[in-house]
């Protein structure tokens, strides 16, 4: 194995020297605690990345699958040009009301719409539209449907990640009975072998599988 495995120095020195977050994120990571919501946000790092994939190829259309506080999405949002537009997709109207309260926060709330319900109606609602940028981060058992739904609606030049792709590690017990793990796996081995796109699982936090739709 090549490459350096982190310790919590070397994690530390990437999300202080690249990933800082603002008052604003900070006080995103607040509100889910506040609201008793789990903290299973992106990590500083990951946010980042996710930023800057969407400044490389310069998109326009987001999607998000997966909104919670909205910590994600302000990270995605604030990659965007000044006409871009990013959807987020949420079931808990809970979570969706904390999210809509951070995005006026962040001064987001013209470029971001939530969109509340089970994810996989709303794809169907949005199946017209096109996308330059998907982020899929809930539910992990109907990750590859979602991947099935999306992969039409994607702009050729795309980009489609999907996050917690490594499950802790979990991907490589073959023994293993969860069925979140199961559809990872089947997922990491499905988009791997897609023609339609170019894959690598990135191991940036618990992993980013990462599609450019060709």
């Amino acid at each position: 194995m090549k490459g350096v495995p982190l310790n919590e120095e070397l994690y530390k020195y990437i999300v202080d020297t690249f990933a800082v977050e603002d008052d604003v994120l900070k006080s995103v990571v607040a509100s889910t605690e506040e609201n008793e919501m789990p903290l299973i946000h992106v990590s500083p790092e990951n946010g980042k990345f996710l930023q800057l994939l969407i400044k490389i190829i310069g998109a326009k259309r987001i999607l998000e699958i997966g909104t919670l506080a909205g910590y994600s999405s302000i990270w995605m949002a604030r990659g965007l040009p000044v006409d871009g537009k990013l959807i987020t997709l949420e079931f808990e109207q809970k979570h969706s009301e904390v999210a809509k309260n951070n995005f006026i926060k962040a001064g987001l709330e013209d470029k971001i719409e939530v969109i509340t319900g089970p994810a996989l109606d709303s794809l169907d609602k949005l199946k017209d539209g096109k996308f330059d940028f998907t982020f899929i981060d809930a539910d992990k058992v109907n990750i590859n449907i979602y991947f099935d739904k999306i992969i039409d609606m994607m702009n050729r030049g795309g980009i489609i990640t999907a996050d917690n792709t490594l499950r802790r590690g979990d991907v490589v017990n073959q023994n293993s009975d969860d069925e979140n793990t199961k559809a990872i796996r089947e997922y990491n081995k499905k988009v791997a072998s897609d023609t339609r796109v170019e894959s690598l699982l990135v191991p940036i936090s618990d992993g980013v599988t990462v599609c450019l739709v060709k």
